[in-house]
């Protein structure tokens, strides 16, 4: 998958849970302030998913099972929990929202990238985690095991990288 077909596929992943805020800032500022929000939110998810694409490198089983980890720590952080608020509430611009929205997907974004960046079905799982958070407010007793779950894999992948489904590391 290329740059242009990557960066597009991760803006429109992101937008379904950010109806809420669209709809919000519509209501606000009426649909003609529309095109101008999104287009703003889409330009951040771009900027974000070039950068990601971008770092994609081939790497082995310990790099991966690291980012992996490291993900799943973010989840518990203060930062994380900052911007999963943030992105919850009205917010004055697109661009605005697709910040803090990165920044509350940013661990999530993680486990692709170090599972496998074109992985139709990691992508997908990690879309669903990004909606449901952006749509459910934050519960420990659904954030912690979440974060528990990849830092998991994350020593699975470590461990046993072939029991890790699709994970298939350079060396």
């Amino acid at each position: 998958m290329g740059w242009g077909a990557f960066t597009t596929m991760m803006a429109a992943m992101m937008l379904p849970a950010a109806i809420p805020s669209v709809y919000c800032a519509v209501r606000r500022a009426g649909i003609r302030s529309m095109p101008v929000f999104v287009g703003s939110y889409f330009a951040v998810w771009v900027i974000a998913s070039s950068v990601i694409y971008a770092l994609n490198r081939p790497h082995g089983a310990a790099a991966a099972a690291a980012v992996v980890i490291a993900a799943g720590v973010y989840e518990l952080t203060p930062l994380k929990r900052h911007f999963r608020r943030r992105c919850r509430e009205p917010i004055g611009s697109g661009a605005e929202l697709g910040l803090c929205c990165v920044g509350s997907c940013l661990g999530l974004m993680l486990v692709p990238v170090a599972v496998d960046l074109m992985n139709v079905t990691w992508m997908v799982a990690a879309a669903v985690v990004v909606a449901i958070q952006k749509l459910v407010p934050a519960k420990a007793a659904v954030d912690v095991p979440l974060a528990v779950a990849i830092v998991g894999l994350g020593v699975l992948i470590g461990a046993a990288p072939a029991a890790v489904p699709g994970f298939m590391p350079d060396m």
